[in-house]
């Protein structure tokens, strides 16, 4: 039997409310004795019980007539919203600013002009200790209204000192926006391709990137500017794995807000991203000591008292934490740790969000758990949770996440005893690789040594593993083809089956002798 259930916005807007919020709504709602028996409130009532949305029930359970629903619904979502803003005004800086010129146009339209020039200047100065160059613009745009009906009799240049503000606050606007779309594209760019694959695409890349960095003079320029430079310096380091220059310019973005850490507050999210990427770049630098350094210091300003969080901060928190906490597995070759002790956590804390997760941070997480199952020798596991990335297909996932899964999933099945689906996995995974034009040579040798894997007699298998180790480590710090080990550490593997040992102690007594090294 089909089900009744279908996306709608309504619903999903009722069904993400806390309860502390629908109390609050009932509270804002009968605050007028005519709300008392609203149509409307019986409908917030119906949906809130509702599992999943069903209009026929819904039809059958409010004295709604199906005409009229779409106009209720449209005026419960308004209401919700409306009490939402009330209730976190005082808790969201850039609410409460348009608030303010809010009343900076009210007053205006009742004649207060002075009473208006008062409270934009008030919204003007709080806009401007946060760095929030575009209310600022706004304001100042409608304090020149204001003045240019000379009806203030204000200071004799003050036309011209608006006019100037006004053009050094679009000059600064802009670039912003400049360096922000940059950033933006070059994060569309890696979603899509991943690390850069060859020549070709890294001409082309950092041609997009010296045509569209603009100009600019770092001691110049504001915190947002400065916010979404690094941001771009990031994403442009991390596609062409240039690590160190990464690592240089994801520590200044953290340094940015430990220099304003007033401006957390309004730029949570960013602060949060810049911890993540900080960190993901001395997971691939394989700088354990300042790793764990850097990841302590992020759970505690989580944990942290002055730290509030809304729900899309807390979405953010949630997976950059458990990204972060299953690669300090990873560098430490602790796989079956990871599995017992990170999994069981990740799994509870992500049913609450799951639906507000994109497609591709879900898919990335689910990657990462398929290789510490992977790593712990759990094969079968392994295989699930790549099939998760394998059959999410979509726009939007990064092709080389789809295409080091397959590989991925070939290994595991083999290591699992799956032979008799190792022909169909092969011929799946070349017609991937030939559709997304990313036959490489560690892929190409990977999936040619996998399908001869039949041929090979158990004697001779030490060798064979012998010999295709030796043809991938010359990829190791290739420009190109070292991508295919920020996937998948395909080396340890092969040492593992030559040593005839579990892969994870392995890649622990690499991790031991490198930490030994370093002290």
């Amino acid at each position: 039997m089909m089900s009744n259930f279908k996306k709608d916005s309504l619903f999903d807007l009722i069904s993400s409310l806390s309860p502390s919020e629908k109390r609050n709504f009932k509270l804002f709602t009968k605050r007028l004795s005519s709300n008392q028996d609203a149509k409307f409130l019986r409908l917030f009532e119906t949906m809130e019980k509702m599992d999943g949305y069903d209009e026929g029930q819904l039809l059958k359970k409010v004295p709604v007539s199906k005409k009229q629903m779409p106009n209720m619904k449209a005026h419960l979502y308004k209401q919700l919203l409306t009490s939402l803003r009330l209730l976190y005004a005082d808790r969201n800086v850039e609410l409460q600013l348009n608030e303010q010129i809010d009343f900076g146009r009210i007053l205006f339209n009742k004649g207060l002009y002075m009473q208006s020039l008062k409270v934009l200047d008030k919204a003007k100065q709080m806009a401007a200790q946060y760095g929030l160059d575009t209310v600022m613009l706004r304001v100042v745009e409608m304090e020149k209204v204001i003045e240019s009906q000379h009806i203030t009799r204000s200071i004799r240049n003050r036309a011209e000192l608006l006019s100037e503000e006004s053009s050094r606050l679009s000059e600064k606007v802009d670039l912003k926006n400049r360096f922000s779309s940059l950033s933006l594209q070059l994060y569309g760019i890696y979603l899509k391709t991943g690390y850069i694959k060859d020549r070709e695409g890294r001409l082309m890349l950092e041609n997009f990137y010296r045509h569209n960095m603009p100009a600019y003079d770092l001691s110049s320029l504001g915190f947002y500017e400065k916010m979404y430079l690094y941001q771009a310096q990031v994403w442009y380091f991390h596609i062409i794995q240039d690590f160190p220059l990464c690592y240089r310019a994801a520590q200044h973005w953290v340094d940015l807000f430990h220099d304003a850490p007033h401006m957390i507050k309004v730029a949570t999210g960013n602060y949060l991203k810049a911890y993540h990427y900080l960190l993901d770049t001395l997971f691939y630098l394989g700088y354990y000591d300042r790793f764990s350094k850097v990841l302590e210091e992020f759970r505690d300003s989580l944990e942290s008292s002055n730290f509030v969080m809304d729900d899309n901060s807390r979405i953010l928190a949630f997976l950059y934490l458990y990204s972060n906490l299953v690669n300090i597995h990873f560098l430490k070759g602790e796989f079956t740790r990871g599995v017992e002790k990170v999994v069981p956590a990740l799994l509870r804390d992500i049913k609450p969000i799951r639906n507000k997760l994109d497609i591709h941070h879900l898919m990335v997480l689910h990657y990462k758990v398929a290789c510490l199952y992977f790593g712990n020798g759990d094969n079968e596991k392994a295989i699930f949770y790549l099939d998760q990335v394998i059959q999410n297909n979509q726009d939007g996932l990064r092709e080389d996440l789809q295409c080091f899964a397959h590989i991925l999933k070939l290994i595991a099945s083999y290591e699992a005893g799956q032979d008799e689906k190792l022909d169909v996995q092969i011929r799946n995974v070349y017609r991937f690789l030939i559709k997304m034009d990313d036959l490489h040579q560690v892929q190409k040798e990977m999936v040619r040594f996998v399908r001869n894997l039949s041929r090979i007699y158990d004697h001779e298998l030490k060798s064979a593993f012998v010999e295709l180790l030796e043809k991938l480590k010359i990829f190791e710090n290739h420009p190109y083809e070292k991508r295919a080990f920020l996937y998948l550490d395909i080396i340890s593997w092969l040492e593992s089956k030559i040593e005839n040992r579990p892969v994870q102690e392995v890649i622990r007594k690499k991790f031991l002798k490198k930490t030994q090294l370093e002290k």
